[in-house]
């Protein structure tokens, strides 16, 4: 079978999975070939899905040898689990963080953006017919809501350019609740100016995938978008976001909550056990109590090293003194564009309160 040219080189395993194979939650759906309607199945256990900072190739070492398997064979072999749960995410907010700390045997299973979920925003970039999306969005779904344990509810931190499929995700599962987590705007715009070029090229990137997914609506022209700064582009896209996010409280009723980055870190215990309420995971206090002092909460979520508190405070403290009169200018400016928009800078519908 031949593989398109944007998957890695692949050393195929020879021998097809039998059902009960593919029903294991240990294979983790991980690509979608949208040519052949295949889906590339990978040995990525408990453990290994832990340590991984994401669910990509360079996290996961068996990803150049998966099964290739066809959608609806994978598709047939596994009971349709109902629900898994959503954490949406503004990105830079921890959500990675809130990821690690939820993964706890016998309370929640999840995975940390699932390039399943990317190939299928790529495909529909590329022209993929809508109706099949759909199919194929509704059978990654079911792969990647196998639990561990019996009981154990799912969770799955998409990419934020998956975004725009949130309301699919959301309508396609009844009775899945979600968290929108996001970071309050001045600390997106700070974390985006210390990344320096990398991270202005990230936004750039992020507002082509936002207007190719339509849900950019603030009253700019197409020219108007090569007039603006690194950081009024990082600004339009996080107001695109909450703009979505908005939408989703109006459209899922209590399904759906919005959590700020900077409360989950001020009253990390609070939010979870409302997060663990909301997800209906079997969470008694002492295991509430154990997942807010989850080591999570002390080192850096992408590379594990020590990070507290205070580590976060002085990196954000100077990053914004570092770019003051360019964060402070363009968030004097992004508020007016927010204003405009009718679009509010903190999501309805709070976590706590």
């Amino acid at each position: 079978m031949s593989i398109p040219p944007y998957f890695p080189l692949l050393a195929a395993r020879n021998a097809a999975p039998d059902a009960a194979e593919i029903a294991d939650p240990r294979w983790l759906a991980h690509r979608y070939d949208p040519g052949h309607d295949a889906v590339h199945l990978i040995d990525a256990d408990r453990a290994v899905r832990a340590a991984a900072t994401f669910l990509t190739d360079e996290h996961l070492p068996s990803a150049t040898q998966p099964w290739i398997v066809s959608r609806r064979i994978a598709r047939d072999a596994v009971a349709r689990a109902d629900p898994v749960h959503f954490v949406f995410h503004s990105a830079y907010c921890c959500s990675t963080l809130l990821a690690q700390a939820l993964d706890h045997v016998g309370v929640a299973s999840t995975l940390k953006e699932p390039v399943i979920l990317n190939d299928l925003v790529g495909w529909r970039h590329r022209g993929g017919d809508p109706a099949r999306i759909g199919d194929v969005l509704d059978t990654a779904l079911t792969l990647l809501s196998r639990a561990f344990v019996p009981g154990e509810a799912v969770v799955i931190k998409p990419s934020n350019v998956v975004n725009a499929l949130a309301p699919a995700m959301l309508a396609m599962r009844p009775n899945a609740r979600a968290i929108l987590l996001y970071a309050p705007l001045h600390g997106y715009l700070t974390s985006i100016a210390r990344k320096g070029m990398w991270g202005r090229l990230w936004v750039r990137e992020l507002l082509a995938k936002q207007r190719a997914d339509g849900i950019v609506n603030l009253g700019f022209t197409a020219e108007d978008y090569f007039r603006l700064t690194d950081l009024q582009v990082a600004a339009v896209g996080w107001i695109a976001q909450a703009d979505l996010f908005a939408g989703l409280t109006v459209r899922f009723p209590g399904r759906v909550r919005s959590l700020q980055s900077e409360t989950l870190l001020a009253a990390p215990r609070e939010c979870l056990a409302s997060i663990c309420e909301m997800f209906r995971a079997s969470a008694d206090a002492a295991t509430i109590d154990s997942l807010a002092r989850s080591k999570a909460f002390g080192r850096n979520a992408k590379d594990g090293t020590a990070y507290q508190a205070a580590d976060r405070d002085r990196d954000r403290s100077d990053g914004a003194a570092l770019h003051a009169d360019e964060i402070d200018k363009v968030l004097a400016w992004a508020q007016a564009v927010a204003s405009n928009a009718g679009v509010a800078l903190d999501p309805p519908a709070p976590l706590l309160g």
